[in-house]
């Protein structure tokens, strides 16, 4: 297997991982049973995870399935950090190998990030990036935000995260109700994509961890703010800290808040 290559642009940060093919057993579209498996040696070490069985619907990629019919690299794309008061906003964008399944593998426990603990979120961050065909992460910092407004720049991370794949997808397949492509390639649309699709549940988990890790190390630099407990988000601990402190220079100046008085 290929290790990750970290390449840095700008203020653009990708990491690209190769899929093992070695892990994929050939699915082909013969009947609604026909199913692969990831078998790996730590297939089973979600089952005795608390969270993992508690869940009663497991996702698979039953939405990709029909369109790996006439697509083979589908991609999905999600982003973390569009509300917070600080901080950068994350997009990650994830392949999966045609006729994936999760099925009987630790990917099973996958569901949009915010459903899931801290915990199981950095266990199956790892296992997606070693899954995956291919994966990518972009980051657009607080001050672009401030200077062309959190949407674009939520579309602007999503674009570049795509960019950085190192095969162009034939289909991407997006968190939300809009999206503005950069690139002449197909796209579909999903509100709430992240609870119902597969590849955009693991590209939710990607992105959540990429920037709850940049947040940490904001905390540690600031320690005063308490990043790495709230992620930059307003709570009540973080809008006192800002009310005593003033802002740190990683904080949005075009997130307003009214607690304060702004405008």
């Amino acid at each position: 297997m290929q290790s990750g290559v970290r390449r840095r642009k700008g203020r653009l940060t990708v990491k690209i991982r190769n899929y093992n093919r070695k892990q994929q057993h050939a699915r082909q579209p013969n009947g609604k049973d026909a199913a692969s498996r990831i078998v790996t040696g730590d297939s089973a070490i979600l089952q005795d995870n608390n969270e993992y069985l508690a869940k009663t619907y497991l996702m698979n990629t039953d939405y990709e399935y029909p369109v790996w019919k006439d697509t083979s690299l589908v991609c999905g794309i999600d982003e973390a950090g569009r509300g917070p008061l600080a901080g950068p906003v994350v997009a990650a964008a994830v392949v999966f190998p045609r006729w994936f399944s999760p099925e009987n593998s630790r990917l099973a426990a996958i569901d949009d990030s915010k459903k899931l603990s801290p915990a199981l979120r950095e266990e199956l961050a790892p296992a997606i990036k070693e899954a995956a065909l291919c994966w990518a992460v972009a980051t657009v910092e607080h001050d672009s935000i401030d200077r062309m407004n959190i949407f674009q720049a939520t579309m602007l991370a999503m674009n570049n995260a795509v960019t950085a794949l190192p095969e162009p997808p034939e289909l991407l397949l997006v968190d939300g109700n809009r999206f503005r492509p950069l690139l002449p390639v197909h796209y579909e649309t999903i509100v709430k994509g992240d609870s119902k699709v597969f590849s955009i549940a693991a590209a939710s988990i990607i992105a959540k961890t990429c920037r709850d890790s940049l947040m940490r190390e904001y905390g540690r630099q600031y320690p005063q703010y308490g990043f790495e407990r709230h992620f930059g988000y307003p709570t009540g601990e973080h809008i006192r800290a800002i009310a005593r402190y003033g802002r740190s220079p990683i904080h949005r100046k075009s997130f307003k808040l009214k607690q304060l008085g702004e405008k």
